[in-house]
């Protein structure tokens, strides 16, 4: 396992040509970029490990990733996203492929599987509503059209300023078309089978918003994404962060975490050093904030910078809800208790808004989903450095005010109270588990739970928000959300710049990093 080097003040005395602040995919992405076309790079990471999303965690035997559980279309290795992946990996980075039954959507009277490829996807659904036959292979048409008419939405971010703007009404009119629509709207108008909906939408966890709230856009990159099937970083999800931070060091960038920002500094309208938590000013030609546009523009743009614009800006958007995830140890290898590695959704009902607001309304409702992810079945280097042991992730929603009697405390040191909630919690969610992965009750050896407040100290969301910013639909029409800010030489990137999931905010960094160097870097991944 990597050793990361912790911020030490002489690093201030050092010139960088970027800062990159945070050190999730977007930011390791475009850092890297930038590194292999010549500029020396330093990327800032709050955390005691590099990564954001893509680091894991230990006790014992026991290691779980905190935000990777598939990614898909990595195994062709032609394909956008694995190009990009191996380019600033090195090529390092390798993919272990999950089973072809990726997900399963399970409701109490039956489960669905997804299963791929996409025409065994096609021909399953069909199977299970044979009556809508004509509704799906609709619905599998728009998800094609949707994902194609964002790419010149999305590459019109990285454009500069006029020709942007010259160019933003027929770069994203297409678009629009599917983004300005819900999913539930653009479903309803295929179908009138409410469980064929909700089936074809048991994934939206994966972007944090049910059918009657998110962007149709949103659930068609998801759903299109995984068609092909789902892969696993070989080596757990830290060995993202290794091998990409490998590469950025190797030309000369430096990655450094316990490295808090407090400020950008900004003089005369313009980007100039990052103000460190100890009081060091380091200063760079370039500033680049992966910590999300809400804490950049709430908490490290002080001074005036934060003017009214911003703060209209912010109340435009809203930021996704709170979420809780149990780690489960066993004390058993997955093969030892027959575990697959195909991800389950756990669901009360097939209408997923109703659910939601059922929970949000009283948290001792039935969990609006439990979704249970088997990093050690899925990772083919698994059993070489915990061989005999297995674990399991099982997540759910929550509410930052459900926690709010606890927020002025300390990591680990929130009280007994705290715990008796976390302990009640866990066994609530434990107990949905052991319904559906039969088998495992006496492996169960170790389990820990993720609260709201756990994200928020640990992954700097000030609300322990999952996701960023929702993805509803007006938030594609946000043109602000784009690389370059209003502040000279101060860029974005991350997820709230294209949209959630590793290979979205991976796309970010390119989109950033072609934005800072004025220069369109989509030819390096096109052989």
């Amino acid at each position: 396992m990597k050793k990361w080097k912790s911020y030490k003040p002489g690093l201030a005395d050092n010139k960088f040509d970027a800062i990159v602040i945070g050190s999730g995919i977007g930011g390791l992405c475009t850092a890297a970029l930038l590194s292999l076309k010549g500029k020396r790079v330093l990327v800032l990471e709050k955390h005691f490990k590099i990564g954001g999303w893509t680091h894991t965690f230990h006790r014992d035997n026991y290691e779980w990733d905190v935000g990777i559980h598939y990614i898909g279309q990595v195994h062709n290795s032609h394909s956008p996203i694995r190009r990009l992946f191996d380019l600033i990996s090195g090529d390092k980075l390798q993919w272990s492929p999950m089973d072809k039954n990726y997900d399963r959507i399970i409701f109490p009277d039956k489960s669905y599987n997804f299963v791929a490829p996409r025409e065994q996807f096609i021909e399953d659904m069909i199977s299970y509503f044979p009556k809508e036959e004509s509704g799906i292979m609709t619905y599998m048409d728009l998800l094609d059209q949707a994902t194609r008419s964002a790419r010149p939405y999305f590459n019109n971010k990285a454009l500069p300023g006029i020709l942007s703007t010259l160019s933003y009404p027929f770069m994203t009119r297409k678009f629009f078309s599917y983004s300005d629509r819900t999913t539930l709207d653009v479903l309803s108008s295929l179908t009138d089978d409410q469980q064929l909906i909700g089936v074809l939408t048991g994934q939206w966890g994966d972007h944090g918003l049910p059918p009657a709230q998110s962007s149709f856009a949103m659930h068609a990159f998801v759903a299109r994404h995984y068609l092909d099937g789902g892969n696993y970083p070989t080596g757990s999800s830290r060995s993202i962060a290794e091998t990409i931070s490998d590469l950025i060091e190797s030309n000369d960038g430096v990655l450094m975490v316990n490295a808090g920002v407090d400020e950008i500094k900004i003089h005369n309208g313009t980007a100039v050093s990052v103000i460190m938590e100890n009081g060091d000013e380091i200063e760079a030609d370039t500033i680049i904030s992966n910590a999300g546009v809400v804490n950049t523009m709430d908490k490290l743009l002080k001074n005036g910078n934060n003017h009214s614009r911003l703060k209209n800006r912010l109340e435009k958007v809203e930021q996704t809800k709170s979420y809780a995830c149990l780690h489960i140890g066993l004390n058993k290898s997955a093969d030892e208790l027959g575990i697959a590695n195909t991800n389950l959704w756990i669901y009360p009902g097939y209408n997923h808004d109703k659910n939601v607001q059922d929970y949000s309304n009283n948290p001792e409702a039935d969990f609006p989903v439990v979704y249970v992810s088997f990093p050690s079945a899925k990772d083919q280097a698994w059993d070489k450095n915990h061989a005999g042991y297995a674990t399991m992730e099982a997540i759910t929603m929550s509410s930052w005010d459900w926690y709010t009697k606890w927020q002025d405390s300390s990591w680990k040191k929130r009280g007994q109270g705290y715990e008796d909630a976390k302990e009640k919690l866990s066994d609530r969610i434990l107990n949905v588990v052991l319904e559906q992965v039969p088998g495992i009750r006496d492996a169960v050896a170790y389990k820990e739970l993720s609260t709201p407040l756990t994200v928020r100290d640990l992954a700097n969301y000030q609300k322990g928000e999952m996701y960023g910013i929702s993805h509803r639909p007006d938030r594609f029409r946000q043109r602000w959300l784009r690389p370059k800010s209003d502040i000279k030489n101060l860029f974005y990137t991350g997820q709230d710049i294209t949209t959630v999931g590793v290979s979205s905010a991976l796309f970010s960094g390119m989109l950033t990093a072609s934005a800072v160097l004025k220069e369109n870097l989509s030819y390096m991944i096109k052989h």
